[in-house]
């Protein structure tokens, strides 16, 4: 695709979710869904539910809230198969704690999905960094990494294929990184005293699908680990409830206003499905490795993402994460030297 234009985008949206594209029998299987409690996260935790997996964990800040989610799985279901782990992707050492205790009690894990995330237009510090930097890049990618040998010996146990989806945006395609960020010899760094936060949800995504396609070229080509970067759609969740005066972009076409319509969770949900699952031909699987996911599809990301200087900003910003993620825990550049290559 390339590039996205907010008419095609708004389009899109007036036209309806896709159905769900996928299903599959997953029985005796782990799926993990990070930030669960509520909109496309829980949702998706229902649909994996629903396929019989053995265990579905759902990742949640707030025990009341988590416990409510796992009472929603079950009552949708009929099964007994969710259960409710807490893990608050604003604090580094709650990722830490979170990793360790599935690395002792967890057991196998097939799929996990990077769903948390956060959208605010306030900033606001989280252990030094910007709160949107922190959840929905940082601590992401930490949770991603300090996972990867589990999924990564589920595969060799089981003799299966362990998927890692991270949940973008389509709202890359608009994210504007000032000449002097991208040149910066520390984006992140750099990224984390910029005060302008009207377009920072935006470059958060962007960096998601890097962070993708990074972790991507650094795995074996046939690695028995998928990583894909999702685009859910624009949903009405509580995705905004930190920008409440966010008003849906509106577009004069042919006479006519257009204005972006929301789907609902579950249709956002069906995505994340898509992208844990698919494409349906196993044939097509291996094109799934770093690919960008919309519309029961794989597309291209942004124009940007695919150019030269895309692939210099990927390998920067995989670095400074791979760098500032070390500080947390040094389990990071352990796991990158005995799993990923440089």
């Amino acid at each position: 695709m390339g590039k996205l234009a907010l008419l095609d985008l708004i389009q899109r949206q007036i036209a309806g979710a896709p159905k769900l594209g996928v299903k599959a029998n997953l029985s005796g299987k782990t799926v993990v869904v990070v930030g669960a409690n509520t909109g496309i996260g829980l949702e998706a935790a229902k649909h994996f539910a629903s396929m019989n997996a053995s265990k579905v964990i759902l990742t949640c800040r707030d025990e009341e809230k988590g416990k409510k989610a796992v009472a929603e799985v079950e009552k949708a279901t009929g099964l007994k198969n969710a259960e409710l782990w807490l893990l608050d992707l604003s604090r580094f050492s709650s990722v830490v704690n979170f990793a360790d205790k599935f690395e002792k009690e967890g057991g196998r894990l097939d799929i996990l999905v990077m769903n948390a995330g956060i959208a605010t237009r306030k900033y606001e510090d989280m252990e030094g960094w910007e709160s949107t930097l922190h959840v929905n890049d940082l601590s992401t990618a930490l949770c991603a990494l300090l996972l990867l040998p589990r999924l990564l010996q589920t595969s060799s146990d089981f003799s299966v294929q362990t998927r890692l989806v991270v949940v973008t945006s389509e709202v890359h395609f608009f994210a504007a990184i000032k000449e002097d960020v991208r040149s910066s010899p520390s984006i992140l760094k750099k990224l984390n005293d910029e005060k302008d936060m009207d377009g920072r949800y935006q470059v958060s995504k962007l960096i998601d699908v890097f962070l993708v396609r990074a972790l991507t070229a650094r795995l074996p080509p046939a690695s028995p680990l998928i990583a894909t970067a999702v685009n859910p759609g624009f949903c009405d969740s509580e995705l905004r409830r930190h920008a409440p005066d966010f008003k849906p972009p509106s577009i004069e076409h042919e006479g006519k206003k257009l204005e972006l319509v929301a789907w609902t969770a579950e249709e956002g949900a069906r995505q994340l499905v898509w992208a844990a699952l698919g494409p349906p031909n196993p044939a097509d699987i291996d094109k799934a490795r770093g690919a960008y996911v919309s519309d029961n599809g794989i597309t291209e990301p942004s124009d940007f993402v695919i150019s030269k200087e895309g692939k210099v900003f990927e390998d920067s910003i995989w670095n400074e994460t791979i760098q500032i993620l070390n500080e947390v825990t040094p389990k990071v550049k352990e796991i990158a030297k005995q799993y990923l290559s440089a």
